[in-house]
């Protein structure tokens, strides 16, 4: 009877010992999936040209707003301190919902409850704000550039035609760098 106790002991000892190894794997991997997505963030900046007249005077701050993604929003903030983009200062907001007023030059879009992927893509149609989502979220549309998973990299689409209705080039740089594009 003691040797099955102590057997069933070991037995349970392994399972959970499993799992909290996957567990920490996943968590592992969702922050750094969630750190690279950050990363890119700031980095599009560099590689994007918005109408002369989306910004107000020079030294406005490009804005990176971050609706829903908490994980994402915190890392944007890291990557984006001290980063200049187009003489530029780049910020980080977050927000509950976007729209033409928020101040956005880039939006994540991860949905919340106050708005859905698909009402923040309909709020922001051909505003000039570079509109950046996941494929995994994006059951209501998929933005500019769409966050895709390929062999356990972050990796990206871009909709060039989207980029073009609302006035804004990408560079062929970044264009060439995305898994695919929906040209012009």
């Amino acid at each position: 009877m003691q040797i099955r106790r102590a057997r069933a002991l070991m037995a349970w000892r392994a399972v959970t010992t499993m799992a909290l190894v996957l567990s920490l794997e996943s968590s592992s991997a969702n922050d750094l999936e969630s750190a690279v997505k950050a990363s890119f963030l700031s980095k599009f900046a560099a590689f994007v040209q918005w109408p002369p007249s989306t910004f107000a005077p020079p030294g406005t701050p490009l804005v990176i707003c971050v609706q829903g993604g908490d994980a994402v929003a915190a890392l944007a903030e890291r990557a984006a301190a001290g980063q200049v983009a187009w003489s530029r200062p780049m910020a980080v907001r977050r927000l509950a919902a976007v729209g033409p007023g928020s101040g956005c030059s880039i939006a994540y879009i991860a949905g919340s409850p106050a708005q859905s992927v698909g009402q923040a893509l309909g709020a922001l149609r051909r505003a000039p704000v570079l509109t950046v989502t996941d494929a995994g979220l994006a059951k209501g549309g998929r933005g500019m550039i769409d966050f895709i998973i390929v062999g356990n990299r972050v990796s990206f689409d871009i909709n060039d035609a989207a980029a073009a209705e609302s006035g804004l080039t990408i560079s062929s740089k970044l264009l060439n760098l995305a898994r695919s594009v929906n040209r012009r």
